[in-house]
This record gives structure tokens, C-alpha cells and sequence, in this order.
């Protein structure tokens, strides 16, 4: 950072009542959006988010989405001061690990309650008004599913031979299918990732991304990432949502190989610690794959050819 733009910085973070703060910057994946959690003389503490000019406007749509959150009743950070045209922004600490980490070796007994109010908050993200959520970024319909399911295929699936003939007809016409069903507004990431767990329940991280898509969207996100609920307890989560069932599998088909596409561009960028989870979110997506019409025909080949991959889940 040049010594001018430090030297700014510095006043901006004194005038948000920061001054000569210790800062320990945090891990990312491989945005280039930078994260430093600062801890100041009296032991208070917040989070600096730095956007560089590429992605600058990330910041105005993090405080547009915020705007339209917690009216509606989903708790968001703080924003605690904010200057997105030097791309700058303090956002209220909330401690050291989401979801996914504190609930990585917990029994399920005692994330169940956490899960049951994701579920809750992510009714409330979808009954924001389509016309507020409309134009902040780009649908998730047939053209964006199709192309990070593009992804999917030239990054992981085509280079380790774990195709199959007919399977791209059916992953685009799953994404049809989607494209089809009427939107509503919703997170875009809505994991135990971008979830972090307060005294009084959940706080949803990560959400400048809010836009139109799938109505079973976030709710596939939430089941199929990272933390996978076993399958009484999903179809308990499942019934609270009340989401058409043939929806929901599509759309998690269409997310979880989704998310292994985004696990192998990371690791090809360096950032690889979610690759342990691809075999099972393989597993999960041929589970949702056998759910499917379009899909249903091609998954005991599937599961013949993905089988080396699955197989490292089992072990």
C-alpha cells in the first residue's frame, strides 16, 4: 500500500475510533478482497474489509443488500463506517469462526437448532420483494447455472474422465428446468460457511451478492455444503421449508456440482482446503442427480464413473 493511502487510511480508521490498532490479517480464498481483524488498545475489536479498485463496486453492493436485510429480519454485520470510494470498510467482529468451523466435530444434536434457524432466516431473505432485489446483480437463471456448471466440466469433471455421453443434455436441461420455476430473492451463498454463530442464534454473512434465483436455491446451499446433515434431519429441515421436493433436488444437483467446480479453480489458484470435500459433495450431487427425471437414467453410469472419486469419501 502506498505510504499516501496508508497515511489515509490510518485518519479514516482514528476518526471510526481506531486509532493505533494491532492488526492480524485473516485468511481468504482467493478474492482479491482483503479482510484484517483490528484489535485496539482497550481490547475492542472490528473487522477492516479492504475492496481494490476491480471490485470496489462489492462494497456499495454490501451496504445496498444490507439496507434490504435487516429490515426483513436477517441479522448482518454492522457496518460501522464505510468509504467505498477509497474501498474501505469496518464491519462489527464477530468472532473467530463460522458455523462451518465451530460445528465441525459438534454431534448434530446440537447444530440441529442452528440449522432450524438458517432454514428461518433464509424464508426471510426469500420473501424480500423481488422488485427491491431486481438489478443489484445478475439473476442465477438458466445462462449463469449453465455456466458455472461449465466450470464444473473443463476444470474437474472432463480432465479426470468423469463424463459420460448424454450427461451434458441432462445437466442443461436441469438448468432449464430451474430457469423455468419463478425467482425470489436469495443469498446466492447461503452455507455454513457464510454463517456465523452469535449468542441469540445466527448472523448471515457475505451477502452482497443478494439476487433472484431458484426458490429452493438457499435452502440446497445450506443441506449440501460443507456440513452435510444427515437424512432424517434433512427431510425434517426439508418439511420446514416446504419447498416442491422435485425443485429442491434440482437445484441441489445443479449447487453442489457447482461447488466442486469453485473447489478446483481455488485449488488451481493456490487455495486448495476445500478439496477435501469434494467426494462427498460428488455423493451428494448423485444423490440429488437420482431425484430427477431428466437425470434418473445416467446416474448408475455415473456412479460407475465417479466411483474413484466417491470412494474417497468411504475411506
Amino acid at each position: 500500500m502506498q505510504p499516501s493511502v496508508q497515511n489515509g487510511l490510518e485518519a479514516w480508521l482514528a476518526a471510526a475510533g481506531f486509532p493505533e490498532c494491532e492488526p492480524l490479517p485473516l485468511p481468504g480464498d482467493v478474492s482479491p478482497r482483503r479482510y484484517t481483524r483490528l484489535v485496539g488498545p482497550d481490547g475492542g475489536s472490528a473487522i477492516l474489509a479492504i475492496y481494490p479498485p476491480e471490485i470496489r463496486g462489492t462494497c456499495t453492493r454490501f451496504l445496498r443488500t444490507t439496507a434490504l436485510l435487516e429490515p426483513a429480519g436477517v441479522p448482518v454485520p454492522r457496518v460501522l463506517a464505510s468509504s467505498c470510494d477509497e474501498g474501505w470498510m469496518l464491519v462489527e467482529d464477530l468472532g473467530p469462526e463460522t458455523l462451518a468451523e465451530w460445528g465441525r466435530d459438534r454431534p448434530w444434536s446440537e447444530l440441529q437448532p442452528y440449522f432450524e434457524r438458517a432454514v428461518e432466516l433464509a424464508d426471510r431473505i426469500g420473501r424480500i420483494p423481488v422488485e427491491s432485489v431486481e438489478g443489484l446483480n445478475p439473476r442465477l437463471g438458466g445462462e449463469l447455472l449453465r455456466k458455472e456448471l461449465a466450470q464444473t466440466w473443463d476444470l474437474f469433471l472432463q480432465p479426470r474422465g468423469l463424463t459420460t455421453p448424454g450427461l451434458g443434455a441432462v445437466l442443461d436441461a436441469l438448468c432449464a428446468n430451474l430457469d423455468a420455476e419463478t425467482p425470489i430473492s436469495c443469498h446466492r451463498d447461503f452455507m455454513v460457511r457464510n454463517l456465523m454463530p452469535v449468542s441469540d442464534g445466527l448472523v448471515v454473512l457475505d451477502h452482497q451478492d443478494l439476487r433472484l434465483g431458484p426458490p429452493a436455491y438457499d435452502l440446497a446451499s445450506l443441506l449440501n455444503d460443507t456440513l452435510f446433515p444427515p437424512r432424517e434431519m434433512e427431510e425434517a429441515l426439508f418439511a420446514r421449508a416446504s419447498f416442491d421436493r422435485l425443485s429442491y433436488h434440482r437445484a441441489a444437483a445443479q449447487r453442489t456440482l457447482k461447488a466442486i467446480g469453485t473447489y478446483a479453480s481455488f485449488a488451481l489458484r493456490g487455495a486448495d482446503r476445500h478439496l477435501p470435500l469434494v467426494p462427498r459433495t460428488l455423493g451428494r450431487c448423485l444423490a440429488h442427480l437420482a431425484q430427477v427425471p431428466e437425470s434418473a437414467p445416467l446416474v448408475s453410469d455415473l456412479a460407475d464413473v465417479w466411483a474413484p472419486v466417491l470412494k474417497a469419501w468411504e475411506a
